[in-house]
């Protein structure tokens, strides 16, 4: 069978490991996202030597991270990691490696990751929602990903879900919807008692506070009406939920109350069957698995 190596860059650290040819992942490892664009390649090619040497030969390595991923893997930006902005890393690796190699924005390679072995699986029209610091996300258009003009689609968090006279930035679905700069942000905003895990916003909730309750009603309220305006706009046969609060049953219910009671109120699509909106089945794996399905694919 053959085996790749996925990398998944993130603004913190750096994780990788094989791929086989059936979307298994084994012996990962990770190291800070530290140094230079130089020492962040040396660490990275000293990784993929180390396995190499181990357990190699690879047929190819599948690269996922963030900021605005050109198709020829040229980085516009990067996200959090500022030394790889304005470079075609993929190019770097290629020849570094003599290996076919894919870079792929983290939002995409993880929404693909789910048409491969997750909750996508014989779809081939959805939507990705990656819940975290902000809202990123993934459209899928007849089995492929849309980059869209300038490879910035996705960007689901600029959406403006609400009015704010001061700051129109406050409205989107970024400050509105998003865990951290979205729940988190709101809750701390009015409590004494600050926190930094919407889990002890949800456990104050069911205990009655009154100011968690009523945020998280505000937060389901626009994150609703985000996923319904996407719904709307691209028509997929379904809407995949990331992010570490996806995997909370509680959330994912009253998400899907309250995209029924906003449907309710509009009188346009009142009659109309809705997507489906779930949770996405692969976690923490999601970026190295899809960057690798693209690098299948790519060279097939």
């Amino acid at each position: 069978m053959k085996k790749y190596i996925g990398l998944d860059i993130g603004g913190t650290s750096i994780k990788y490991g094989i791929v086989d040819g059936e979307g298994n992942v084994s012996h990962k490892d990770s190291f800070k996202t530290t140094g230079t664009k130089d020492e962040l390649i040396t660490k990275i090619l000293n990784a993929f030597f180390q396995l190499h040497q181990d357990f190699g030969p690879f047929d190819g390595i599948g690269v996922s991270m963030p900021g605005v991923v050109q198709s020829d893997g040229f980085l516009t930006i990067a996200g959090a990691v500022k030394p790889f902005y304005g470079i075609n890393l993929q190019s770097i690796l290629e020849e570094k490696t003599e290996l076919p190699v894919k870079i792929e924005n983290d939002a995409n390679a993880a929404a693909i990751a789910e048409k491969w072995l997750g909750a996508a699986q014989g779809v081939h029209d959805y939507l990705s929602l990656v819940l975290g610091t902000g809202v990123g996300g993934g459209i899928i258009i007849n089995d492929q990903i849309y980059r869209g003009a300038h490879a910035r689609s996705g960007e689901f968090g600029w959406m403006i879900v609400e009015d704010d006279d001061v700051d129109t930035e406050m409205g989107s679905l970024n400050f509105r919807g998003a865990t951290v700069i979205g729940l988190i942000r709101r809750y701390n905003q009015f409590s004494d008692d600050k926190v930094d895990d919407a889990r002890v916003i949800f456990k104050r909730a069911d205990e009655g506070e009154v100011l968690a309750q009523n945020v998280f009603k505000s937060y389901y309220h626009s994150l609703a009406k985000g996923i319904i305006n996407l719904m709307v706009s691209f028509d997929p046969e379904v809407v995949i939920i990331g992010g570490g609060i996806s995997a909370n049953e509680e959330f994912m219910n009253r998400l899907n109350d309250e995209i029924k009671a906003v449907q309710k109120t509009h009188n346009s699509i009142v009659d109309l069957d809705l997507p489906k909106v779930v949770p996405a089945e692969l976690k923490n794996d999601a970026g190295m698995v899809g960057a690798v399905y693209q690098l299948v694919q790519s060279i097939r």
